[in-house]
């Protein structure tokens, strides 16, 4: 879901820098205020996980392959905005270092990757505890549909920004990528239930946390 240089109009360029940037703006004031001991190791925990987590490729459909994203298992654990945090350091990183994503099409991956895929597996995740409990089983039901929604959801919208700027037709580009990440997504979400299986099996209290 990296999207390379040269793939975007100017206007999508620009209009996702700014969205980008003040989403991560917004999220360094936030998390100046409200993280707490707990947090910080972790976010640098959860960010080296995902960064190394990310070189690891599973199998798909068709000799494509996915990898995991990560936002919906940081926004669980530590909420929305330090997942932003996380997941645009994770995504500069690779840009910088591996050209792993343009660095001119940043904008548009952090927004893609790290504010809609945080935000959407952050309130599925919610939505769906809040209907079927606290338990461990509703929990992990949970990561997973928030784990398959965050890439499902970021998915949609970058056919959505390669279709406006005039890359391929919507009617092309939009089933072409639901349907390869509806795939993807299920890796996502079955390593996202593990990692929470993990957790609540050996430190349950990092759900407790407040998120942020």
């Amino acid at each position: 879901m990296h999207i390379p240089d040269g793939f975007l109009s100017v206007a999508t360029v620009a209009t996702t820098y700014v969205v980008s940037a003040g989403g991560v703006g917004n999220a360094v004031r936030i998390a100046n205020k409200k993280l707490g001991e707990k947090q910080v190791p972790l976010m640098g925990v959860l960010a080296a996980f995902i960064f190394a987590a990310q070189m690891l490729n599973f199998p798909i459909a068709g000799g494509t392959s996915g990898h995991l994203i990560g936002a919906a298992l940081a926004a669980i654990l530590l909420g929305p905005w330090a997942s932003v945090l996380i997941m645009s350091c994770v995504l500069i990183a690779q840009c910088l270092i591996f050209q792993d994503g343009g660095l001119v099409a940043l904008g548009a991956n952090i927004f893609n990757m790290g504010i809609v895929a945080s935000f959407s597996g952050y309130y599925i995740y919610r939505f769906v505890t809040s209907l079927l409990g606290n338990g461990r089983r509703s929990k992990l039901a949970g990561g997973f549909i928030a784990a398959w929604s965050s890439v499902f959801l970021a998915a949609i919208v970058c056919a959505i920004e390669l279709a406006v700027s005039g890359i391929s037709p919507m009617r092309v580009v939009l089933p072409a990528m639901a349907g390869l990440y509806a795939l993807i997504g299920i890796g996502e979400g079955l390593i996202t239930g593990a990692v929470l299986s993990l957790v609540l099996a050996t430190r349950a209290d990092l759900l407790e946390l407040q998120r942020i």
